[in-house]
């Protein structure tokens, strides 16, 4: 008999089905809209998505020929998924990765407020967390508010649909509102925020062991499974995934290396200590804490990058990368090109990207070398933030499909690196959750000792190693100079409005002047020791010279020789959202795929050896 899994991701729902030995068995995909009706906003029609799990596990019911005796699912987290006394909605679900509520963040950073609530649960507010986006509701749409009567996430929103329950789980309640101590919300964090009023809009918190009920008849009706199965709600996405790799016991991390580079480490307490960072994840009741950093930016950076490179993708992004050397020949990159700053492992919706140190010198390939670079050194970044000891990362998601970029990662953060041997690993910690909920497994640990499976791992280079520690000092000090420097850059063009003047930094005499590229101001800056090349300069010549040594000159944003990124303004989500794992059909970054839906059975090719895919 087999176990049915919904992953309910941001603009990809996928129903994956496991055997009884945890083999993906099918896989169905149905892609899913974000709606952006004003800058900043990112909403999801909510309908749209119950309509697409209805797609997808109708189409990968087809391909069985077991019959199914559980479902389980796991889902995007955060937002609000606003809902009235009839369980409709009462407007489109709005998103983690909203950033309306950008001004009143930067509000209640400067009051100190999202200090004394981090100090309280271990988690930093964002953009698109319930408690900002009340406030911006309240202020701005307040009817909305008055309309609705229960506050859902995406996971509770498919919990309602598939069991008539309103509720959610302890990992999506933990970020901003939970009592760690109690599994309830905290009255305290709602009067630091000033919404006491909106506690009748929280649903029930329900525990590790209460989040399994039976499907309602007409949910079975739609789906074309049989009555009174039951379906579990496991973690929210990340969370599942930890899970789905196998990482569930204290001291166990893992890194996704997916549209957000989120680092994720076991502990048995909640940190609320050092500076605010991150978020704290219920992951066993009271017993574990997923000490999480869901960076704002991570596989976009390599879609823009190869893009900006004139490259077909982040395939050909990481072979041109590793022909450069560690530290790219001195140039240092910032990887913050999401327009809403970062998030972790530090908070500044008004961080910025940038290159540091160009020259003619540089190469195209030391260009990408210093995103690949700069992406794993935010990893570096995310676990010296948890202040825990680890003896292995586990890798997942679509960039650890790259041999060269998990070896790297050894190398930038001194631990070694493993890659699981399974590709659907949200869907696989849901597999997991509800092996477990249901009785089949005993507990997390037993389940994922049987279950997952370890497929490479990488030792990092002891003499490597030793100088991306280096790196790495010098990686924060540029971030301090960008951030005293307000990160953006200088006069933007309003055409016949005018320009808004952004006045550049002076130089500082006697520092060796290097270019800085991005969106900060470009000014002489020191260049470390550590970070410069010791040999005499190549004859790769210029910056935008090609490996045949002719030069070429990037295309103009709608000229590339490639396949351009995806013009619609939808962020990429998931944890595949690099490229696809062996055997499935999803396209690389800002490739558009020819129809939206794959369907995929049977198990998985293996990776070729030795392969560069990212």
């Amino acid at each position: 008999m087999s176990v049915l899994t919904i992953d309910v991701g941001t603009t990809m729902i996928k129903s994956v089905v496991f055997d009884d030995q945890g083999t993906e068995i099918a896989v169905s995909r149905q892609a899913t809209d974000v709606l952006r009706p004003h800058p900043g906003w990112a909403e999801q029609d909510m309908d749209a998505v119950w309509n697409a799990v209805v797609f997808t596990v109708r189409n990968v019911l087809s391909e069985l020929t077991d019959p199914v005796w559980l479902v389980s699912f796991t889902a995007q987290g955060d937002g609000a998924w606003l809902v009235d006394d009839r369980g409709r909605p009462t407007g489109p679900a709005i998103l983690w990765s909203d950033g309306r509520a950008g001004d009143q963040l930067t509000a209640w950073q400067r009051e100190g407020v999202l200090d004394a609530a981090f100090r309280r649960n271990g988690s930093l507010t964002c953009t698109g967390m319930p408690n900002a986006l009340f406030s911006w509701l309240a202020a701005h749409d307040p009817d909305r508010l008055a309309r609705s009567t229960t506050s859902l996430t995406a996971a509770g929103w498919l919990f309602l649909r598939l069991t008539g329950v309103r509720a959610t789980d302890e990992s999506d309640a933990s970020a901003p509102f939970l009592d760690h101590r109690t599994g309830d919300y905290d009255p305290q964090i709602l009067d630091l925020f000033g919404l006491s009023a909106y506690r009748r809009l929280l649903p029930t918190v329900l525990g590790e062991e209460e989040r399994i009920a039976e499907i309602t008849p007409e949910a079975s009706g739609q789906l074309g499974l049989p009555a009174g199965l039951p379906v579990v709600m496991a973690p929210y996405d990340i969370a599942s995934t930890a899970r789905g790799v196998g990482v569930v016991n204290p001291g166990q991390a893992c890194s996704i290396l997916g549209t957000t580079l989120c680092t994720e480490i076991v502990r048995t307490d909640v940190d609320t200590s050092g500076e605010p960072s991150g978020i704290n994840i219920a992951y066993r009741g009271r017993e574990r804490v997923l000490r999480a950093f869901p960076t704002l930016n991570g596989a976009e950076v390599l879609g823009w990058a190869a893009h900006t490179l004139g490259l077909a993708g982040p395939p050909e992004l990481a072979q041109l990368a590793f022909r450069s050397e560690p530290g790219a020949h001195g140039l240092m990159f910032l990887p913050y090109l999401s327009p809403a700053g970062e998030r972790a492992p530090f908070l500044d919706p008004r961080a910025r990207g940038s290159f540091w140190g160009l020259s003619l010198e540089h190469t195209r390939a030391d260009m990408a070398r210093a995103v690949f670079d700069g992406l794993s050194l935010v990893l570096r970044d995310s676990l010296a933030a948890a202040r825990t000891d680890i003896t292995e990362l586990r890798l997942c998601g679509g960039g650890a499909n790259s041999d060269a970029w998990c070896a790297l990662i050894a190398d930038a953060t001194g631990v070694p690196t493993a890659r699981a041997g399974d590709t659907e690993l949200g869907a696989k910690g849901a597999f997991l959750t509800g092996l477990v909920r249901s009785g089949a497994e005993s507990s997390m640990h037993s389940a994922a000792t049987k279950y997952v499976r370890m497929r490479s791992s990488w030792e990092p280079d002891a003499e490597r190693a030793e100088f991306y520690s280096a790196l790495y000092e010098d990686f924060l000090g540029w971030r301090t100079i960008a951030r005293e420097a307000g990160w953006r850059g200088g006069a933007v063009w309003r055409g016949s409005r005018g320009c808004r003047q952004t006045p550049a930094r002076p130089a500082t005499p006697g520092t060796p002047a290097r270019g800085v590229v991005g969106i900060v101001p470009v000014h002489p800056v020191p260049v470390r020791p550590s970070a410069l090349r010791s040999d005499a300069p190549d004859a790769a010549g210029p910056a935008l010279r090609a490996d045949d040594g002719s030069l070429t000159t990037p295309p103009r944003p709608g000229a590339a020789s490639g396949p351009p990124p995806a013009d619609d303004g939808i962020p990429r989500q998931g944890a595949d959202a690099v490229l696809p794992a062996a055997g499935t059909t999803r396209p690389a970054v800002g490739v558009r795929p020819t129809s939206d839906t794959t369907v995929t059975t049977g198990p998985r090719a293996p990776t070729a050896p030795g392969g560069t895919r990212v």
